[in-house]
């Protein structure tokens, strides 16, 4: 089996990590082939939404501790071209135009707990338990799991997530905001794909400008966000998404959207 199973039905695409033997840690198959699918799915009109999840009983462990000895003597410099590489995953995740969601199904852990901040949206099973943990193996953190933690909880927060590694439960990543929501373990695949296929059917165009507005706003000004908005909206106004939901609420209907 690939260590990356990818399937798609109603224009969403199920990315699930395989190694479910490992807690899905990151294989060199695994990433190329997120970096290499991601890529394509960008342009891919077919879909409108990707759903980001593990197999088994966890969503991702993230490196391979088990195999870290063989990288010990690795240079610095061949070391960090590696893990650049790697962090492609997370460029293409954050510029992505699809709405990325996160299927918390369990644990996640350092980088997989990076790349579950790299989504747009996280619904997590009642049982998924998350945290840094790189601390644990003398690690610093990779995967850009520091600057999203900062983002989203401030930076007091986040060293003390970092520096501590104290895991989270579900309960407690919804409280500090790291999660969209929870829900019963059993009903966490139904209730993601619910969503993703809601996303898929609506206004993708808009979606995607909706995410560059908010990356920007992250480390723009307010100047740049303004002058940002003005292009995208009007860019907006021109798709024949808009006039029809223009068209559905004079004709009080729900509009059908077709990314175009």
């Amino acid at each position: 089996m690939p260590d990356l199973i990818i399937e798609r039905e109603d224009g969403v695409m199920t990315l699930t990590l395989n190694r479910p033997d490992r807690m899905n840690a990151f294989s060199d198959e695994m990433m190329d082939s997120l970096v290499a699918t991601l890529e394509a799915a960008a342009t891919d009109e077919g879909i409108g939404a990707i759903v980001l999840t593990g197999a088994g009983r966890g969503f991702c462990a993230g490196g391979d501790v088990k195999n870290m000895a063989a990288r010990e003597n690795v240079s610095l410099e061949d070391g960090t071209e590696v893990m650049r590489a790697r962090h492609r995953v997370i460029e293409l995740m954050r510029a992505s135009p699809k709405v990325i969601i996160g299927m918390i199904n369990g644990p996640a852990f350092g980088a997989g707990f990076s790349l579950a901040l790299a989504c747009d949206l996280r619904i997590a099973g009642a049982g998924a338990r998350l945290g840094t943990a790189f601390a644990n193996v003398g690690f610093s953190g990779d995967f850009g799991g520091s600057y999203a933690l900062t983002q989203l909880v401030g930076p007091a927060k986040a060293r003390e997530l970092y520096l501590l590694a104290e895991p989270l439960d579900a309960a407690g990543a919804l409280a500090l905001g790291l999660v969209t929501r929870v829900v019963p373990d059993a009903e966490l695949q139904a209730e993601t794909m619910a969503l993703a296929r809601r996303l898929a059917a609506g206004p993708r165009i808009a979606f995607g400008y909706m995410k560059r507005n908010l990356a920007a706003a992250e480390s723009g000004t307010l100047k740049e966000v303004l002058d940002l908005e003005a292009v995208h909206q009007t860019r907006c106004r021109g798709t024949e998404d808009h006039r029809e939901a223009t068209r559905a609420f004079v004709e009080k209907r729900r509009p059908v959207f077709k990314g175009k």
